[in-house]
């Protein structure tokens, strides 16, 4: 996938109007510049991206986030020595700066020790949904101080992705169930994980099967239709979703193959190259990742995802108080979702310049 290809997000940038006809220019001005100008400031302020992997232990989910940004980012165990399984499921982030070419990445990487790993998982996605809201909380008191930072630390969740084990029948009761709440909150990103134990046969059955799953229990996974406005776009992402769940192999080790290092894992039959797309579906998953849709999910969490936590949020909130500091946010008494009512909060908005009016 050639990220040239990439026709910018329709939530990024809202398209010029039809009817204002171009203008006709009678020599240089430079405002090609822009480009360069917006190039040096990225370069300066860095880029942000956080990510979180979901799934049981053993399924290499610490292992394909090395083969994704080629960097450790947690301290490996000796074998035979390692931590125990946890008994509750405890949110872990780690977050490391990554420099290539002159480019810096500040990557947060949440992971879910103990996710599904117990003998009764009832409700055990609530502190993974609880922690992408809390990141949301976080961003938004911090948006609506009256004196906020230049810089909002962005702490929210751009991508979740989700390793299914590689069972080869369908989509488990527990998947279906926390896939059916995860999509409404964050991008969610499906790949079958240590599709080595597969065979290709099975492997495309197993995904045929998912695909099914999805349409029928309506989970929406990354890159939703309903955001495919451009032509691109549609000819791009509908490959993507055909292709979805990515069948990938994680791998942190390289060998020699043919005279040359390659990443992969050594089998007694041979090595399985992991950027080799007759091997496995690695390259598609890091073009959707970095090379051609990062700065995509970060538009979609910031215009949609967040958007809707943060039109509830004020929806649930009290009268709005005078005088400095933030907004008082409290939390709503449990009960169904309040409705906007965008008319009620302008007439109040109103009635308080009236008041300071007569002060």
């Amino acid at each position: 996938m050639d990220p040239m290809r990439r026709s910018p997000s329709p939530c990024s940038s809202r398209p010029s109007s039809p009817r204002t006809p171009p203008c006709e220019m009678l020599g240089y001005v430079g405002i090609e510049a822009m480009l360069d100008q917006l190039k040096i400031k990225a370069m300066k302020m860095g880029f942000e991206f956080n990510i979180m992997v979901v799934g049981q232990s053993g399924l290499g989910k610490s292992t394909m986030v090395y083969t994704l940004f080629k960097s450790k980012m947690w301290k490996s165990t000796i074998p035979g020595l390692g931590m125990p399984t946890p008994q509750t499921l405890k949110l872990q982030s780690v977050t490391h700066v990554i420099e290539e070419k002159g480019v810096k990445l500040k990557l947060t990487v949440t992971d879910t020790p103990g996710f599904g790993d117990q003998i009764n998982n009832d409700k055990c996605w609530d502190p993974i949904l609880g922690y992408i809201k809390e990141q949301y909380e976080r961003y938004l008191q911090e948006e609506i101080l009256i004196t906020r930072q230049r810089h909002i630390p962005d702490t929210r969740v751009h991508c979740c992705v989700y390793f299914v084990p590689p069972t080869g029948h369908c989509l488990r009761p527990l998947d279906i169930e926390f896939l059916q709440r995860l999509c409404r909150t964050v991008n969610v990103v499906l790949v079958i994980a240590r599709a080595d134990s597969l065979t290709i046969e099975e492997r495309e059955t197993f995904r045929r099967r998912i695909q099914h799953n999805l349409r029928t229990h309506c989970i929406d996974v990354y890159p939703q239709k309903c955001f495919d406005e451009d032509i691109n776009d549609r000819i791009l992402n509908s490959k993507i979703r055909d292709r979805i769940p990515f069948a990938v192999v994680g791998a942190d080790q390289e060998h020699l193959v043919n005279g040359r290092c390659v990443l992969g894992r050594k089998t007694k039959w041979g090595i399985i190259e992991v950027e080799n797309l007759a091997h496995c579906e690695f390259p598609l998953l890091r073009d959707l990742l970095i090379r051609s849709h990062l700065q995509d999910l970060k538009d979609i969490t910031h215009n949609v995802h967040y958007e809707n936590y943060r039109v509830c949020r004020l929806n649930e909130s009290h009268l709005l108080p005078r005088g400095p500091g933030w907004v008082n946010l409290t939390q709503a008494p449990a009960g169904p979702p309040a409705t906007p009512r965008p008319s009620k909060v302008r007439h109040q908005v109103q009635d308080d310049s009236k008041d300071d009016e007569e002060y």
